[in-house]
């Protein structure tokens, strides 16, 4: 009867190693998606937030120099950097404006966006510091990741 008893109060080794080991493949499948899924919500608030600093910009008679003169200098992005805006004085879109992978102006009146996950930008959007950028281009026909304009 003893031994009935001590059996009875505890796991073996083998099955304390078999419950971690699926304990660690379910999570090694959920992690990753749990990643993923936190990242598209971010890029999801970025081209919401870029959506309305667009209305809001598009709404004026005449163009701010900053973001700051409408009240959203201190507007962060989901990665909590500021949003990069660049109006462009009337003509061609000056050097340093941002261009599609034929070296066109992607803008025609100002530029808005967010430098992405890494913080990181380059003019072209196919340069690898631009492509996890959420950009406006097509003059607001467009916002989304640089990678998928």
């Amino acid at each position: 009867m003893t031994s009935r008893t001590w059996r009875a109060r505890g796991f073996t080794l083998i099955e304390m190693l078999a419950v971690t080991v699926i304990a660690s493949a379910l999570a090694s499948i959920a992690i990753p998606s749990l990643q993923r899924a936190v990242e598209h919500a971010r890029v999801a608030r970025a081209i919401g937030d870029i959506r309305a600093l667009q209305i809001e910009l598009d709404a004026l008679d005449s163009l701010p120099p900053s973001l700051d003169d409408i009240g959203r200098g201190s507007l962060r992005d989901p990665w909590q950097h500021p949003y990069r805006y660049a109006p462009f004085p009337a003509g061609p879109a000056p050097p340093g404006a941002r261009t599609d992978r034929f070296g066109v102006a992607v803008n025609t009146r100002y530029d808005l966006y967010s430098a992405g996950k890494d913080g990181l930008t380059s003019a072209p959007l196919t340069a690898g510091a631009s492509l996890d950028d959420v950009v406006r281009a097509s003059d607001g026909g467009y916002i989304g990741l640089a990678s998928k304009f």
